[in-house]
């Protein structure tokens, strides 16, 4: 097999959560891009139709449904309607994501519900769901979106590194419970990230990553497709992160 082959993703079918936009929607088309049909979710339709429409554009299958990841029987739902529209799933991206930046004392346990159901228990939910098929099949790919809020703490961001460091826990636990059925679980941990509402900020936010700038979702994406891959085959319970070097930084100030 030539090497470039074990990265193609031909014949495969990918979910991939919050896929209206940034990180997910560039995700999406990335896993298209590199051979998978996909579906997309998120609470938005409009959003997840716009995507699925320039998934095709590629020459993929695309299934846009909305969905709210804290609900289980949605949840459920929404992957059987996959399964039924194209036989499995292979692929499984948990991107969907709330965040709220302010100090715990000023936070309502709404909002800490809020975050932590969206970001933590919606990957289980998800999970959970689509679990039995790749068990069944024997093989299957889950991709974590984490953050370095999940690898350290960030002030006034307590719920938020709560839920991204649970979720990097979740993937390493759950990378042994289905490592007998050759489902490999692992998480991408982003740095900041250039958004519509970071480029207003981005000489501040520049501040302390050692490559001096933040990253962009196309330098995400393709890590993803990796951990998608047979280039992957034996990496499980691996959380990577992606943040040019601040946490490092970080380590070497303390």
């Amino acid at each position: 097999m030539e090497i470039l082959d074990k990265f193609r993703l031909q014949d495969k079918v990918a979910l991939v959560t919050g896929a209206g936009k940034n990180l997910g929607k560039v995700i999406a088309l990335a896993l298209a891009e590199a051979g998978a049909d996909v579906a997309v979710t998120s609470r938005t339709l409009s959003e997840i139709q716009e995507t699925a429409e320039e998934i095709r554009e590629k020459g993929k299958k695309a299934l846009a449904i909305p969905l709210d990841v804290t609900d289980f029987a949605q949840v459920e739902s929404v992957v059987r309607e996959i399964v039924s529209e194209f036989g499995r799933i292979d692929i499984l991206v948990n991107n969907a994501v709330v965040r709220s930046y302010k100090p715990l004392l000023e936070m309502s346990e709404n909002e800490w519900r809020g975050v932590i159901d969206t970001n933590l228990t919606g990957a289980f939910l998800c999970c959970k769901a689509v679990g039995p098929f790749m068990v069944r099949r024997g093989s299957g790919r889950i991709i974590n979106i984490s953050s370095v809020a999940g690898v350290q703490g960030i002030v006034n961001h307590t719920a938020y590194c709560a839920s991204k460091g649970g979720l990097v826990l979740l993937t390493r636990a759950l990378a042994l419970e289905w490592a007998p059925y050759n489902i490999l679980v692992n998480a991408v941990a982003p740095g900041t990230l250039v958004t519509r509402h970071t480029k207003e900020t981005l000489e501040k936010r520049s501040e302390g990553i050692p490559l001096g700038r933040p990253g962009e979702f196309s330098e995400i994406a393709p890590l993803v497709v990796y951990l998608a891959s047979d280039a992957s085959t034996y990496t499980t319970g691996e959380v990577i992160v992606v943040d040019g070097g601040l946490t490092q930084s970080s380590a070497r100030r303390r």
